[in-house]
C-alpha cells in the first residue's frame, strides 16, 4: 500500500519527513551522524524531518542507502519524495504583496487541514467574520497599508472561508469569549450584522460555535488567541498557531500539542451549549 495520502505538495512533504524520522530512529541514528553522511549540517536534516525543508534528489538517493531501505518500501517513498518536490502554485501567491511568510505558511496548514480548533479571546474567528467585520480589523493591524492592500488581505480572509460551510471540506469547532461579541469592530452597523451572521451558522454543516459567557471568570481567559490544525491522521492535531502582540508562533511538538489540545478541551466545557450560544448572540445583537 502506498504512503501517499494526500495529493499536496506539503501533505507529503511532511508525510516524507515522518518516514524519514522513523527510518532513522530505527537505526539509532541522530541527526549529527546523517548529517555527517549528507555531509551537512544536523539542523538541515532536522528541518527535512519537520518538513521546513525540501528534500533534494541527491540527499533522498544518499538517505535510502544510508537507511537500508528495501525495494518495496524505497518505491513508495520515492512516490512521495516526487509529489512533495512538485510546484503548485497556491491561490493565496496571487496576494504575495500583502501576505508574509508566516501568514502563507498558516495558510499552507489551514488548506491541508481536515479540522480547525480556534480560540479567540477578543475577536470573531477569521473563517466566521464578515467581510465589514473583516475589513474593519485589518485597518488598524496594518496601518502601513494602503486601501488596496486592506482590500487583498480582506479577500483572502473571505477566500479562506471557501473550505467551511454546507460543502465544506474543514471542519471548524470555534470557542470565544462573551467578549468577541460586545466589542464594538467597525461600530455599530457592521458588528450586528456580524452577530446575525454568527446566529445563522448554527444550521451549517461541521460548524460548532460557542461562548464562554462573563460568568465564567477567569476560567475562560487563561490564555491567548490560538489556531490548532488536523490532518485527521493521528489522536492530536499536527500543528497549532498561538497569536501574540509580537508575532503568530508556529508550535508542531507533541508536548506543546498536547497541552493546547487538552486546553482547547476545557475551554470548550467552559463555553454555553450551541443553543445557548446562539441565544446569547442573539440577545446581544438586539440590544446593540
Amino acid at each position: 500500500m502506498a504512503v501517499l495520502s494526500s495529493g499536496s505538495p506539503l501533505a507529503a512533504r511532511r508525510k516524507l519527513g515522518a518516514e524519514l524520522r522513523i527510518l532513522r530512529d530505527r537505526l539509532g541514528l541522530t541527526t549529527e551522524e546523517v548529517g555527517t553522511h549528507l555531509n551537512c549540517h544536523n539542523s538541515k536534516v532536522s528541518r527535512v524531518e519537520l518538513a521546513r525543508r525540501m528534500c533534494t534528489r541527491k540527499d533522498f538517493a544518499a538517505l535510502m542507502e544510508l537507511y537500508e531501505v528495501d525495494e518495496e518500501k524505497r518505491a513508495e517513498l520515492t512516490e512521495l519524495a516526487t509529489r512533495a518536490m512538485q510546484r503548485i502554485p497556491p491561490w493565496w501567491e496571487a496576494y504575495a504583496d500583502v501576505i508574509s511568510a508566516n501568514y502563507a505558511e498558516f495558510l499552507a496548514y489551514e488548506a491541508e487541514a481536515v479540522r480547525c480548533f480556534e480560540y479567540q479571546p477578543l475577536l470573531i474567528p477569521g473563517l466566521l467574520q464578515t467581510q465589514d467585520y473583516a475589513r474593519a480589523i485589518t485597518g488598524p493591524g496594518f496601518a502601513a497599508l494602503g486601501p488596496d492592500q486592506i482590500d487583498s488581505l480582506t479577500e483572502v480572509r473571505m477566500r479562506r472561508q471557501e473550505r467551511i460551510g454546507d460543502r465544506a471540506s474543514l471542519a471548524l469547532d470555534a470557542v470565544v469569549t462573551e467578549a468577541a461579541l460586545r466589542l464594538q469592530v467597525g461600530g455599530r452597523d457592521v458588528m450586528r450584522a456580524q452577530l446575525r451572521h454568527l446566529a445563522s451558522i448554527a444550521s451549517m454543516k461541521d460548524i460548532t460555535f460557542r461562548v464562554i459567557p462573563f460568568s465564567a471568570g477567569e476560567n475562560g481567559a487563561s490564555t491567548g488567541a490560538f489556531t490548532l490544525f488536523s490532518s485527521g491522521q493521528g489522536v492530536d492535531p499536527d500543528v497549532v498557531f498561538m497569536e501574540s502582540a509580537e508575532a503568530t508562533t508556529f508550535r508542531d511538538d507533541a508536548l506543546v500539542l498536547r497541552r493546547l489540545n487538552r486546553l482547547f478541551g476545557n475551554l470548550a466545557t467552559t463555553a454555553l451549549s450551541e443553543h445557548d450560544t446562539r441565544k446569547l448572540v442573539e440577545r446581544i445583537e438586539k440590544e446593540s
